[in-house]
């Protein structure tokens, strides 16, 4: 696929000057070179492939991507197809995050198929998770902070039953950060539209909840947007008892750690 274009992070090759060519372990088939570096320490890559597509070279080069705090080791094969099966929902649908939404991987067939059964309606939006969301809060203000922005995909299905849920008088419960920044990006006071978009949305205290009302999340890294999202669902106070509470109890922690039902 000659022409594709990737933005990427490299790491670990000291000073990179632009035109430097690049090739990948066992593909020598596949091109690549820089083409320059980008402002948020990034750089773009030019990739060429006869006849192949981004997310075919991926496949045949790429490792999952996992958080950095996970450590895994490299070219390990066995260990990356146990990451690619498990590191994903089972409601997986379209390509496109750098990281999976990790309070939906606690979800089975079985879980479901109990909540359907006590008549727990769900509905799906998609957010493409982008490298901002490992960026670390590094400033005293929280609303000085760079905000990423990230696209997403309302459906009309899920329009559809949110709408139904809220003349209903129905709670919406979020799984995960990222369906809850989709749904808090839509107006409020109106009904929500099947739409494609991006949102930079930044949510913590105070902040008045449009849509949702209860919310499935991870225990997350300190000094994040993320911990700042449920901080402003449950208030300062009662985020540090819930997190003494599982610091005490020796609850795991992170992307492959346990969830909490928060309201």
């Amino acid at each position: 696929a000659p022409g594709l274009v990737w933005r990427v992070m490299l790491k670990g090759l000291g000073k990179v000057h632009p035109d430097r060519p690049m090739s990948f372990a066992d593909a020598p088939d596949i091109a690549a070179r820089v083409i320059r570096k980008l402002d948020d320490e990034g750089y773009e890559l030019a990739v060429a492939c006869e006849g192949t597509t981004a997310l075919e070279i991926l496949s045949r080069v790429g490792r999952m991507p996992l958080p950095p705090y996970i450590k895994r080791q490299k070219h390990h094969d066995e260990r990356d197809d146990f990451d690619r099966e498990r590191y994903q929902t089972i409601y997986a649908h379209n390509p496109g995050s750098v990281a999976a939404p990790t309070a939906g991987l606690h979800f089975t067939p079985e879980i479901l198929a109990a909540l359907a059964a006590r008549g727990i309606q769900r509905t799906f939006v998609t957010l493409h998770v982008d490298l901002g969301t490992f960026k670390p809060v590094e400033v005293d203000a929280l609303d000085a902070h760079p905000m990423h922005t990230e696209a997403y995909t309302l459906p009309a299905e899920a329009a559809t039953a949110i709408n139904s849920a809220k003349r209903d008088r129905r709670r919406i419960i979020a799984v995960g950060t990222t369906a809850c920044r989709v749904i808090e990006s839509q107006p409020a006071g109106e009904p929500l539209v099947a739409r494609d978009g991006e949102t930079r949305i930044f949510i913590y205290p105070p902040y008045t909840w449009k849509h949702i009302g209860a919310m499935v999340t991870n225990f997350h890294l300190p000094r994040s947007t993320l911990i700042a999202l449920v901080a402003a669902l449950v208030g300062l106070d009662e985020q540090r008892r819930i997190y003494q509470e599982a610091i005490g109890q020796r609850y795991r922690f992170f992307s492959y750690g346990d969830a909490m039902f928060i309201e």
